[in-house]
């Protein structure tokens, strides 16, 4: 988003969208809020994720609808009264570590991207993240990283690695790898070949046509 200058455009008039599965996660029982907030409910399995909503939402994108995002608050473990707009793009990236695992889902994108990052980071930036944005203690971020986290990946995540057009080793350190990719999207919004490929790539990314255009995207 950085390089393509789409980070500092206002919402309206960006080419290229970005959105993330984890904004999808499902509305808890009381139960099962219970157990979240002992760190002991697998937000790491593809039940987590409110798979019906995603292909709704992906959808709405490749008809060039404007959608609401639900946004999901990772203290409380529940959604916010609260939405976020995203507007008909030429380009929409979707991240998430599952967004691979459903056949229906992944068959919607046209360009899908693994990247790949050492177990010892991915866990480092866990521990960071949950710990200082999550409000979480260090003994219950590692008790739910080995109990769940690192479980699910080697059984939901990695395999899907098989499905992706282009695997990216060492993440955000592999500047040709992003140079690539981003010297891909500038040709879509660029109006070159691979415009004519109308749908979403995912990030695992997504190309997708505004509606004013022709008529018709840890552990990472």
């Amino acid at each position: 988003m950085e390089l393509l200058g789409q980070n500092k455009i206002d919402h309206h008039q960006r080419q290229v969208a970005i959105l993330s599965q984890d904004s999808f996660y499902k509305v808890l029982t009381p139960e099962q809020k219970a157990k979240a907030l002992k760190g002991q409910f697998n937000f790491d399995h593809p039940d987590a994720f409110d798979s019906e909503l995603i292909m709704q939402t992906l959808r709405q994108i490749l008809q060039g609808e404007t959608v609401q995002i639900p946004v999901y608050d990772f203290v409380t473990h529940s959604r916010k009264d609260e939405f976020v707009m995203v507007y008909p793009a030429d380009v929409v990236l979707f991240e998430g570590i599952l967004m691979f695992y459903s056949q229906e889902i992944r068959d919607l994108f046209q360009m899908k991207l693994f990247v790949d990052t050492d177990p010892d980071t991915r866990l480092s930036r866990r521990v960071l993240r949950d710990i200082s944005e999550r409000g979480r203690d260090l003994e219950q971020v590692l008790s739910q990283y080995i109990t769940f986290v690192k479980p699910a990946f080697e059984e939901f995540c990695l395999p899907t690695k098989k499905y992706a057009d282009v695997i990216i080793p060492r993440g955000a350190d592999n500047l040709v790898a992003i140079n690539l990719i981003v010297q891909h999207i500038q040709d879509i919004l660029n109006g070159g070949p691979s415009k004519r490929h109308n749908g979403c790539t995912n990030g695992h990314s997504t190309p997708r046509q505004r509606r004013t255009s022709e008529s018709s995207s840890r552990p990472h």
